[in-house]
């Protein structure tokens, strides 16, 4: 840490210029450089033991759940200060958990998490990332409010909602899907004066119509996973008029075969129909000339027009848009894998669309190293305001790593 504390120390200056107060920007520095420092726990006890003269327990305490700083301005700096180091190729959305055993923090509720694999006992963060294959950042988040949260909803549990008070849950905050909570983020990132080349999300989030047409509607482009029970016609299927019996309504305009799933669009097209494609180097040692093995499978392309009750309904065309599916049709198994849907122009590169679908894999490594290194799960308090507070600046700090990273000499040891 004494390597890099002057680097940090410029970069928290950055980060807390608009803090009015210099206690503020103290603690925030100080908390900043506790997760980044060494040690298994990052909850703020163990963490002000190991900071020396910042180590004031109940200072760093009232900043990170009480103190009435914005998070929201602590990441549009974030969001500044990384798009112009990454140069990022597309935004990541995805959304993880924070296992609990108790039940008094924020929004905690049994809920489905793939931190666990399971429905079990956490609350459950939604987070946006700026990526490129080399390197990527958290610039915004969300903690998600389940139904049982919600005064305003028939599901609520009265027993979490009194709980919200005490949590300190602004009255206005209900449950939101979290694919809207993606796109309200995407508006924030966009209010930010932050461009969004590309958004890139799992089946969590593109098997929603509502979220891919959010996208479209920002004419934002598009690589997002889907389920393989998704409906959709051939590329060159048109919609035809049936011919007007002369009594009651016309018919309307419409397809004249039934929409397929796109898995068996796919297997329709045959196993044949899969390329081979290579798309990034991968972390087991290899025989190439990187020493280290490549990430390759075998992928299927078609052009072809989604349907679906809500794909239909904000159609303004009886002819339904073309985009691409994607999947991922590995040789040795029998059916496709994996399935993405994107609308990409239509000359887009085999190659290009799979790294791009595949981009999602850096919020997965953003996640690990900031719970395995930097403390995400580990925070203690119950508030709204201090989660919201500490992802920020877990954020923050994995941020000041990624910086590290792509200014060193490969050949230093890392700094932190």
């Amino acid at each position: 840490m004494a390597g890099v504390r002057e680097d940090l120390e410029a970069f928290a200056a950055e980060l807390f210029d608009g803090f009015f107060r210099a206690d503020q920007r103290r603690w925030g520095q100080a908390y900043v450089r506790g997760l980044l420092l060494d040690g298994r726990r990052k909850s703020v006890e163990p963490m002000a033991a190991r900071l020396g003269e910042d180590g004031n327990r109940q200072a760093l305490a009232h900043f990170i759940t009480s103190s009435p700083w914005d998070a929201a301005h602590v990441r549009a700096r974030l969001a500044w200060r990384m798009h112009e180091a990454i140069g990022p190729e597309a935004l990541i959305v995805d959304d993880t958990g924070f296992l609990k055993d108790g039940d008094a923090s924020a929004c905690v509720s049994r809920q489905y998490t793939g931190t666990a694999g399971k429905v079990t006992n956490c609350q459950v963060g939604v987070s946006v990332h700026l990526a490129t294959d080399c390197a990527s950042a958290a610039i915004d988040w969300r903690l998600f409010v389940p139904a049982s949260w919600d005064p305003a909803l028939p599901e609520a549990d009265a027993v979490k909602v009194a709980r919200r008070g005490r949590c300190g849950i602004p009255d206005h905050v209900g449950h939101v899907e979290k694919w809207q909570l993606a796109l309200d983020m995407i508006d924030e990132t966009l209010s930010w004066g932050v461009d969004v080349p590309l958004v890139v999300a799992d089946a969590g989030y593109g098997d929603a119509a509502a979220f891919r047409l959010g996208l479209e509607e920002r004419d934002l482009p598009y690589v997002v996973g889907i389920s393989g029970r998704h409906t959709a016609h051939p590329a060159d299927a048109h919609p035809v008029q049936p011919v007007y019996a002369g009594t009651g309504r016309p018919p309307k305009t419409q397809y004249p075969e039934p929409a397929q799933t796109v898995k068996d669009l796919v297997i329709a097209a045959g196993k044949a129909a899969a390329r081979p494609v290579s798309w990034r180097e991968g972390s087991r040692p290899g025989k190439g000339r990187t020493g280290v093995k490549r990430m390759y499978s075998r992928f299927v392309a078609l052009r072809i027009r989604p349907a679906g009750r809500g794909v239909r309904r904000a159609a303004d065309d009886p002819e339904l848009p073309e985009r691409w599916l994607l999947a991922e049709w590995p040789a040795t198994e029998p059916e496709p894998v994996q399935f993405w849907l994107s609308d990409l122009p239509s000359g887009m590169p085999l190659a290009t669309l799979v790294r791009l679908a595949k981009l999602r894999w850096r919020i997965e490594h953003d996640y690990r190293e900031m719970k395995q290194a930097l403390g995400l799960a580990h925070f203690e308090g119950r508030t709204w305001a201090g989660w919201h507070h500490h992802v920020t600046l877990v954020s923050a700090a994995h941020a000041f790593c990624t910086l590290q990273r792509l200014t060193r000499d490969p050949k230093d040891p890392a700094p932190v």
